[in-house]
Parts: structure tokens; sequence; C-alpha cells
């Protein structure tokens, strides 16, 4: 018999911290993740199916909108991430695939990816060392998917002070790496 046991994209037990100064990073490992891709004509099945399911609106170009559960990211044209929390929606790819039929292409995406969560009053600093995504200018929801570093990688603006960074899982710890390294050249 197997004994499995799962790992956080950085392969420890459970999910990292670092505070530098005023920056934290967190690695966030309760998501599921999958993405939806509406099938040529679609679109507008698509939308009103996952609005009847579960009240979501998909969001336009560069948006992210959320319900109580799910949130949805704008990740390309006719194409969307849909999140949520892992332990109440584990085979979140197999929900959706069932609320949207034949309107979409669902795919499982959960340990595809890693997203580390980086709050700080400095994150405007820290992001220009990094990527030339504008920062700056993004709002509260605003999705955007540019480079940190060398790696593609989405950033969504979740509030005022703290930013997402979802990338290739594969990457995770030199994503980790030139995060920290750019809060310990701002701190």
């Amino acid at each position: 018999m197997h004994k499995l046991k799962p790992i956080t994209p950085l392969g420890a037990d459970a999910s990292r911290e670092d505070q530098i100064g005023t920056i934290t990073i967190t690695e966030v490992v309760n998501m599921a993740l999958a993405s939806v891709a509406a099938r040529l004509g679609q679109e507008k099945a698509l939308h009103a199916a996952l609005l009847e399911a579960v009240s979501l609106t998909l969001p336009d170009v560069g948006k992210s909108t959320e319900t109580s559960e799910f949130t949805a990211l704008w990740t390309g044209p006719d194409q969307w991430m849909i999140v949520a929390d892992h332990d109440q929606h584990e085979l979140l790819a197999t929900e959706l695939k069932q609320m949207v039929g034949t309107s979409a292409s669902v795919v499982e995406q959960t340990d595809g990816w890693c997203r580390f969560d980086v709050s700080g009053e400095r994150l405007g600093d820290l992001f220009e060392r990094l990527s030339n995504v504008p920062v700056r200018r993004m709002n509260t929801g605003d999705v955007i998917r540019g480079t940190v570093e060398h790696l593609g990688a989405f950033l969504w603006r979740l509030e005022d002070a703290r930013m997402a960074v979802i990338a290739p899982r594969s990457s995770a710890a030199s994503l980790h790496h030139a995060l920290k390294a750019a809060a310990t050249s701002i701190s």
C-alpha cells in the first residue's frame, strides 16, 4: 500500500510564510483551480450556465469576479481560471463540467500552479524590481498576465496592500526566491 502524503509547491508539509521588513510572503495551498474555456459559439451559453448554477459572472479582460464560494480570473479570450476553497471543492473541475456541460472545456489545474500572496505597503517598490506589470495602477480585482523575474505569471490585486502571484508549480522555488530577494532589497 502506498503511503502518499501531499506536499506544498515548495516541498514542505505546511505552507510557508516569510516576513521580510514590512513585506509578508505567504504560500497559499488551500485553493482548488480549474480552467474553463468557452467552446466556439458557446460563449453566451457558458456565461448563462455559470450565472444560473452558482451566480458567477465571468469577468471581462484583465478582471476578476467573485461569489461567496467561487472566484473567476480572466486568463485569455473566452478563458478563465476558477478558484475555490480546496476543502469544499476538491473536485472543482468535475463540479464545473457538470454545470457548464458542452459549452466549455474544463481542465483540472490545482496541482499545476503555485500561489504566493504578497502583502505590505511597499508592494509597488517590490514588484517594480521583478516585473514590468504596472502594479501601482492596478485596482482591487485586476488580473494581468505577465512575467515576474523571468517567469510567466498572473498578478492579481487582492487589496490595496496585497497581491497574489500565480505561476506554474514547477517554478515555485524560483519565484519564492525572487520575491524574497526583492523584499530584502527594499527593506
